[in-house]
């Protein structure tokens, strides 16, 4: 009997977003403080949605569509605190297919 492998990336293409034009959820509070104080850019790596990609000058940038709402990026960014989020308003934001 064989494992069937399927990839978090699959699992993910089958929820939606629905975004709130002009309004994030979550914003990058000192854009600088990621690129001169933050090091390890963690959360480039953590968040399972890959909302936050590092440039090439050390800066951050966040594309909040597509989040998944898990939260992970504040705790990841807890020593500076550098991340103001909140829920999207109601009807915005992840819609989960089974659940």
């Amino acid at each position: 009997m064989s494992a069937i492998v399927v990839k978090v990336e699959d699992k993910l293409f089958q929820n939606r977003y629905r975004v709130d034009a002009g309004r994030p959820h979550i914003k990058i509070k000192k854009p600088d403080v990621c690129a001169n104080e933050c090091q390890q850019k963690s959360c480039t790596y953590v968040c399972p949605a890959s909302c936050y990609n590092e440039e090439g000058n050390g800066s951050v940038t966040l594309i909040t569509d597509g989040c998944l709402e898990c939260g992970s990026c504040r705790v990841i960014c807890s020593e500076f605190s550098n991340v103001d989020w909140e829920y999207p308003r109601g009807g915005h934001g992840i819609l989960f297919k089974f659940g």
